[in-house]
């Protein structure tokens, strides 16, 4: 059984499909000339018993020619008795004597023809045989009045012969049956596996020039239209990630590349001043040495960035616990009046617990605060409020126009105003993914009354506050 199932899985899917359904139709074919069978030989048999029983002799008959001892004339010799259109008919008493009346030969006597003229049935219909070998049907009755019993029968010949023409036609039918299911079967196999085999040749030719703009047409709700469209969009998402990857790669190396050169460049003067003996100046050099290192942190800040996007959804988000926003809030804050001094940033933090990453979450505030502070004006004002899980930064920049509002949470997008200033573009980034990953969600718009910006993020709250916490 194994070894055939295997041999059944070497076989391609349409040949499968069309044995499958061949051996289905046939199944089914033999099983209705199976039944068709035996309800045609019921059928007979019940016709021919009814015969049997509208051409039995009548008792009186029966008595007139042997009296009321049954045999105890002796029947006519063969060549005198009557032939009733292939009728046997014969007496049996009740000790197992039997007496021909009409037909060639006699009936073998059984022990349901000896119950019947015993009286312990009134009649019987069974199969028996002729002293020939030949097989009849038979219907024994009593004779009132007396220990004997009439039969009647009939060669079975008349049923077997209808049977086996009907057999040989069943089987004809069946076998040109199977046979056209086959041939169906194939076809509608090789009709229907047509898009799996437009989708293979599709997949080997992506596999082999990697050109992912290819699509399959979909037509129709079925599963084959299904799969199509699947693969369309397995498609277009590998070539819209093909694209980002690229894209990535490029912006990347574009943000390296301009402090990645003023680096070389104060090394450079570093270096030649070393070589050539010529002091720079303590101011200049103390100058140098700041940009030089403002320039590593720059770089720093933007390895750890592309870093963090770079890593699988499955590594970047870890477990979330149970924490303070607001005090998180609070920590982003502090960091928040280091960078800008000269501004004021005020905070109105109402307690609220979320479900997040601790470390991350306070990057993305720092994140937001750090972009209001770049923006802000000398002396300007930073307002800051949470109440009920939304954070909102207000800032008194520039703000951003409505057109480049859609693109700020986009990798290394940065404005026009804002390209002249330190960042690689990739904060708000950072940020939307980290509100995202705990549940939030995050926008910016312009202020409502006066020039500035306005991030809101907005984290649902957590079901209890933890222990250290209560």
């Amino acid at each position: 059984m194994n070894r055939a199932v295997r041999r059944l899985r070497r076989l391609p899917l349409r040949s499968r499909l069309a044995l499958l359904v061949a051996t289905a139709v046939a199944v089914a074919v033999a099983a209705s000339a199976l039944a068709c069978w035996f309800v045609v030989r019921s059928t007979l048999i019940d016709s021919l018993d009814s015969a049997l029983r509208s051409n039995r002799p009548g008792d009186r008959q029966v008595l007139e020619l042997y009296g009321r001892g049954a045999c105890t004339v002796a029947p006519p010799p063969a060549q005198e008795r009557p032939s009733l259109f292939k009728y046997t008919i014969q007496v049996v008493t009740d000790t197992g004597q039997s007496c021909i009346l009409a037909g060639t030969e006699s009936l073998v006597v059984g022990t349901s023809d000896i119950s019947v003229a015993a009286g312990h049935k009134r009649e019987t219909t069974h199969n028996t045989t002729g002293a020939d070998g030949t097989e009849y049907r038979a219907l024994t009755t009593q004779i009132r009045g007396t220990n004997s019993a009439l039969t009647v029968a009939r060669p079975l010949t008349e049923v077997t012969s209808q049977l086996n023409t009907l057999t040989l036609v069943l089987a004809v039918v069946a076998g040109v049956g199977a046979l056209g299911a086959g041939i169906a079967g194939f076809w509608v196999a090789r009709t229907g596996l047509r898009p799996v085999d437009e989708l293979a040749d599709t997949v080997e030719h992506v596999a082999r020039t990697e050109d992912l703009t290819v699509r399959i047409p979909a037509e129709g709700e079925d599963e084959i239209a299904r799969l199509s469209r699947s693969f369309n969009a397995m498609t277009a998402a590998l070539a819209s990630s093909r694209d980002r990857q690229a894209q990535l790669i490029a912006d990347a190396g574009h943000e390296l590349r301009t402090p990645l050169t003023s680096l070389r460049t104060n090394v450079e003067l570093l270096a030649r001043s070393d070589e050539t003996g010529r002091i720079i100046p303590p101011a200049d050099r103390k100058a140098l040495m700041v940009s030089v290192k403002a320039q590593m942190s720059e770089l720093a800040s933007l390895i750890g960035d592309l870093q963090e996007l770079s890593r699988p959804d499955a590594v970047r988000e870890g477990p979330l616990e149970v924490v303070g926003f607001h005090d998180i809030t609070r920590i982003a804050l502090d960091r928040a009046r280091l960078r800008g001094p000269e501004l004021t940033i005020t905070a109105e933090l109402a307690p609220w617990y979320v479900r997040a990453e601790p470390a991350k979450l306070e990057r993305a505030v720092v994140n937001v605060l750090d972009n209001a502070v770049k923006f802000s004006p000398p002396g300007g004002t930073i307002t800051v409020a949470l109440d009920r899980g939304v954070l909102t930064v207000r800032d008194q920049g520039p703000g951003i126009p409505a057109d480049e509002l859609p693109h700020v949470f986009e990798r290394f997008w940065r404005s026009q105003s804002a390209r002249s200033l330190p960042g690689s573009g990739l904060g708000l980034s950072i940020v939307a993914r980290t509100v995202e990953h705990a549940g939030g969600a995050i926008g910016l718009g312009p202020a409502p009354d006066g020039p500035g910006t306005v991030a809101t993020i907005r984290l649902p709250g957590a079901p209890t506050p933890p222990p250290e916490y209560t």
